[in-house]
């Protein structure tokens, strides 16, 4: 049985998404795939767009086999820590044979390559890259000027965006990731193709070739637009423009977001506003440099600041500067939001990174990979969370109690945009596709 590692958002699944589930299949010949996910909250400090049941469906009717969720510490983290506890999950289940991931160079080579230079981090390396970064260099780029200074191995024939460029930057976290766990995983890369990661415009039902996909972001940007311009997301399926997404989604997800349209379910930074200005007025003493990204300098400004935001956005766009981007100052709101110290992340590296493995859901033909897993694992798997509660202890209750949280969280904001009592996280169980 050979089975293939994927790490995704899917924040919203997309045709893209499909296609990299099947070149998986294609490139690997794997037999089941497993999916380890963001839960309700995502690595650019947001909450998802639709929630981490809904999603975990998209995944499994477009192709994925088994969906795991990434514990929240690790799917709103920087991109190393993302990759580390997503690269460890899959790692511990000690039976995944490749990891898959999409980037923009397409070439592993290039990936393995620099990954075995920066795995031993000289005394030098790490003196230039504090150089760069006190320069006002941003991680990616000062780290890239760094490593082509202080190299063994000839880099000249990595591409010039290898260290800026979205996924090239994750992809090299999880080769890194596999190389510090020596792991037995063999990393696998695919182009990328169509709208670049972070592109923000689409134009619906363009003639475009049949290799090219919107990106996530843009799709997100879309319902975002049609949310703002009424305050509702379900005009946007009202008004028929649902067939919009028609080019961009899977014929068989089209209900799927109609009904989420219809029942208002997207979810923006925005909708969370009212929970971060509560967390940031009862904030004791305003110490939020206990908070996991949060600096000295970045703690000031947002007690400063907590008092004169519009919402969620605004805050950012307030606080953002040339040495602190958009999307670190909302992972550290989000880990203010959901609580999670930079004490407690460290304490997750320092003890393994994961603990468990919640399953999200799985297809009932996916047995046989449900029975390798359970047998071949070293993480205790959970599907009911009554009782992992009661057979945790330390460290990884902590954490589950960090993704209980997050999830209720999620789900109240969803449930008062509703107008519904809300859903108790520790009543649901796995999503599981009969057919």
């Amino acid at each position: 049985m050979k089975i293939a590692g994927i790490i995704a958002e899917y924040n919203p699944f997309h045709t893209g998404h499909a296609r990299h589930l099947d070149l998986t299949r294609q490139l690997t010949g794997a037999d089941y795939i497993i999916v380890v996910m963001s839960g309700d909250f995502v690595q650019r400090g947001e909450p998802a767009l639709f929630d981490k049941y809904e999603r975990t469906h998209m995944a499994l009717t477009g192709g994925a086999d088994l969906v795991l969720e990434l514990p929240v510490p690790f799917a709103t983290g920087s991109a190393g820590d993302f990759a580390a506890g997503a690269v460890r999950l899959l790692d511990q289940l000690h039976c995944v044979d490749f990891l898959c991931f999409g980037s923009e160079c397409g070439q592993i080579r290039c990936f393995q390559t620099a990954a075995d230079e920066l795995v031993r981090e000289s005394p030098a390396f790490r003196t230039l890259l504090r150089e760069g970064q006190k320069k006002g260099l941003s991680y990616p780029m000062a780290r890239s000027h760094a490593l082509l200074q202080t190299a063994r191995a000839d880099l000249t024939d990595l591409p010039e965006d290898f260290f800026t460029a979205p996924n090239n930057i994750l992809g090299l976290e999880y080769c890194l990731a596999l190389s510090r766990f020596h792991s037995s995983i063999e990393p696998v890369t695919m182009e990328r193709k169509g709208d670049a990661y972070l592109e923000s415009s689409w134009a619906p039902g363009s003639d475009k070739d049949a290799l090219s996909f919107p990106s996530a972001l843009a799709l997100r940007c879309l319902l975002s637009r049609a949310h703002s311009e009424s305050g509702r997301s379900s005009d946007f399926g009202q008004d028929g423009q649902l067939n919009l997404l028609k080019s961009a989604v899977l014929p068989q997800h089209l209900p799927l977001f109609a009904e989420l349209l219809s029942k208002d379910a997207c979810l923006f930074p925005a909708d969370f506003s009212r929970e971060l200005r509560y967390r940031l007025l009862t904030e004791p003493g305003g110490a939020f440099v206990r908070y996991a990204d949060v600096s000295r300098s970045l703690a000031d400004k947002i007690k400063k600041g907590r008092t004169q935001f519009q919402d969620w956005n605004d805050l950012c766009s307030q606080l953002k500067s040339r040495e602190i981007t958009y999307s670190r100052v909302s992972r550290a709101l989000c880990h203010i939001l959901l609580s999670v110290t930079a004490d407690q992340l460290q304490q997750a590296r320092d003890s393994g990174y994961v603990s468990y493995a919640r399953i999200l859901g799985f297809q009932k033909t996916a047995a046989p990979l449900l029975s390798a897993v359970r047998k071949s694992s070293a993480l205790p798997l959970l599907t009911k969370l009554a009782d992992a509660v009661r057979s945790l202890s330390g460290s990884a209750l902590e954490m589950l109690e960090k993704d209980i949280l997050a999830a209720e969280i999620y789900e109240g904001v969803l449930a008062d945009r509703q107008r519904r009592a809300m859903r108790p996280e520790i009543s649901r169980g796995p999503v599981i596709i009969t057919g």
